[in-house]
């Protein structure tokens, strides 16, 4: 098999939630042994990842970070590399320049999985960030798939949500925002909903929502295929 290199901590729950998954996801494909993992967890400091999740502000300090793990994991033996958070995917040309290594796309990957599905409208849940610069809007378009953003005071919503969760901070009442959103775009017309922040699986139970698409999942499974790809 071949070794993931994990570039994680943002936030460090759903790092530990996406190892958890990617184990027991290969477990179902190739019961003989374990995948061998490397995982290096940004030193990131809070204020800049609150700056990013509320503001969309700072985000190129977090650049370095992402270099620097990137080159860490491929020195440590990773074959490939994987980022189970959605807004510094607005760096994955600049990581994937600094390593000789195949890094993985959660963009791309949704896209795919989206495109496959053949649906062609989706309620997007991310962070300032992740609309802001267009990380999804733009490749979902081009294969004429309609984004349909929340309104801005359900975005004011989302981010104090996803801001609660990196900090490891989960409540009811959170859940049950999140999930009265999403039957508010569902009600406006627009059934499919991407989870395009890895953290707001944290709070979306896997069983209860149809059509709600959860990015961190699929990545998992394209890591798995990396993984056990011959």
């Amino acid at each position: 098999m071949k070794t993931v290199g994990i570039i994680g901590g943002l936030g460090p729950e759903t790092t530990a939630e996406f190892y958890l998954k990617l184990i027991f996801s290969c477990y179902e494909k190739n019961k003989a042994c374990r995948p061998p993992i490397l995982t290096w967890s940004i030193p990131i400091d809070y204020q800049l990842e609150k700056d990013m999740i509320t503001k969309g502000v700072g985000e190129k300090q977090c650049l370095s970070y992402l270099i620097d793990a990137a080159k860490r994991l491929e020195n440590g033996g990773a074959d490939f590399l994987v980022i189970p958070c959605n807004s510094v995917h607005i760096f994955i040309d600049e990581v994937r320049k600094t390593v000789k290594i195949p890094v993985l796309s959660i963009v791309e990957e949704t896209t795919k999985f989206l495109t496959d599905k053949q649906i062609t409208e989706v309620g997007l849940l991310a962070t300032a960030t992740t609309i802001k610069k267009n990380l999804y809007q733009q490749p979902l378009e081009n294969k004429r798939i309609k984004v349909v953003l929340p309104q801005p005071e359900e975005q004011s919503i989302i981010v104090a949500l996803i801001s609660n969760l990196v900090l490891g901070r989960k409540a009811d009442k959170d859940r049950q925002q999140l999930l009265e959103i999403i039957q508010k775009i569902k009600e406006r017309g627009t059934k499919n909903i991407i989870l395009a922040c890895t953290d707001l699986q944290l709070l979306v139970p896997q069983n209860e929502q149809s059509n709600v698409y959860d990015t961190m999942e699929i990545l998992v499974n394209a890591t798995v295929r990396e993984v056990l790809k011959d």
